[in-house]
C-alpha cells in the first residue's frame, strides 16, 4: 500500500515537473536546471546570428564582386595594422554598404554602368555610364566613339571625403569631352545635388548615377569629336565647381547662367 502511494506521489510530481520545463529542454537524465536554460538560449542566438546576418549582407553579389569587398576588408584591417588608416569609419561603413547595394541592383546587373575601384581605394571610383537612352544623340555618338576609338561608354570620377555621406561626392566627366549635358570646364557638373545645399545623407550613390545619366540625356549631351582631352583634368573641374557653389551661395544664380546653358537646378530652383 504505502509502496503504490510513493508510486502515484512520484508521477504526480514528474507530471507537474513536465508541465514547468517543457520536454525540449529535458534530457534522459533528466530535467536541466534554470541556469542550464539560460545558458542554452544564449548559445542558440548566437549561433543563428552571424548566419542570418551574413545571408541578408551577401545575398544577390556575384561571387567577382564578393571577393572585391572581401579584398578591400582586408586592406582595411592591413591598414589599420600598421597604422595607415585614411578616411574614418562612418564614410567607410556607408562607401561598404553602397558598393553592396550596386552589386545587387539590377541596373548593374544588366550593364546600364559599371563601377570600378581606383588603386582598390573605397573613396575613389570610377563608372562607367554604358547605356543611355537609345533615342538620344548621346546613344548615336556613343556607337561612333566606339567604331573609331573603341569606347562606348562615359567615364566618370567619384571622390568621397572623410565626412561622407554628409558632404556630396565630388564627380566629373573624365572621357570623351563632352557638349551640353551640363558638363562644364574640366568635366564638372552643374547639378544642383552634388553641392552641399542640395545634397542629402539619404541620397544613394546608385541614384546619382542614374540622376547623372538622366541629366546627360536631358542637356542633349553630344561627343566632341577631336578635341583635346587634356581640357578635362581634376584641377579645372574642382576649379570650376568652386565657382559654381560660390555663385549659388551668394546670389542663387547658376554659373550655367553665365555661360548661357539651361541647367536643371536653375529649372528645379
Amino acid at each position: 500500500m504505502l509502496h503504490r502511494y510513493i508510486g502515484n506521489f512520484t508521477h504526480f510530481c514528474l507530471s507537474v515537473c513536465m508541465q514547468i520545463f517543457p520536454p525540449k529542454c529535458t534530457t534522459k537524465h533528466g530535467i536541466k536546471s534554470e541556469n542550464d536554460i539560460e545558458d542554452l538560449d544564449h548559445y542558440e542566438m548566437k549561433e543563428e546570428e552571424p548566419v542570418d546576418g551574413k545571408k541578408s549582407e551577401d545575398d544577390g553579389i556575384e561571387k567577382e564582386n564578393l571577393a572585391i569587398l572581401e579584398k578591400i576588408r582586408k586592406n582595411q584591417r592591413q591598414d589599420h595594422l600598421n597604422g595607415a588608416v585614411s578616411g574614418s569609419v562612418q564614410a567607410s561603413d556607408r562607401l561598404m554598404k553602397e558598393l553592396r547595394e550596386i552589386y545587387r541592383s539590377q541596373s548593374y546587373k544588366t550593364g546600364i554602368y559599371s563601377v570600378e575601384l581606383v588603386n582598390d581605394s573605397l573613396y575613389e571610383w570610377h563608372v562607367k555610364l554604358r547605356t543611355v537612352d537609345p533615342d538620344s544623340p548621346l546613344h548615336s555618338d556613343l556607337q561612333v566613339l566606339k567604331e573609331k576609338e573603341g569606347m562606348d561608354y562615359i567615364l566618370l570620377n567619384f571622390s568621397y571625403k572623410d565626412n561622407f555621406p554628409f558632404d556630396p561626392p565630388f564627380v566629373r566627366v573624365v572621357s570623351p569631352v563632352l557638349s551640353g549635358g551640363y558638363v562644364l570646364g574640366g568635366g564638372a557638373l552643374c547639378m544642383e545635388l552634388l553641392t552641399k545645399q542640395g545634397w542629402s545623407s539619404a541620397y544613394s550613390i546608385e541614384s546619382v548615377i542614374m540622376q547623372i545619366n538622366a541629366t546627360l540625356v536631358k542637356g542633349k549631351a553630344r561627343v566632341q569629336f577631336g578635341a583635346n582631352k587634356n581640357q578635362y583634368n581634376l584641377a579645372r573641374a574642382q576649379q570650376s565647381y568652386k565657382s559654381l557653389v560660390q555663385i549659388h551661395e551668394k546670389n542663387g544664380e547658376c554659373f550655367c547662367l553665365q555661360f548661357h546653358i539651361e541647367c536643371i537646378s536653375c529649372l528645379v530652383y
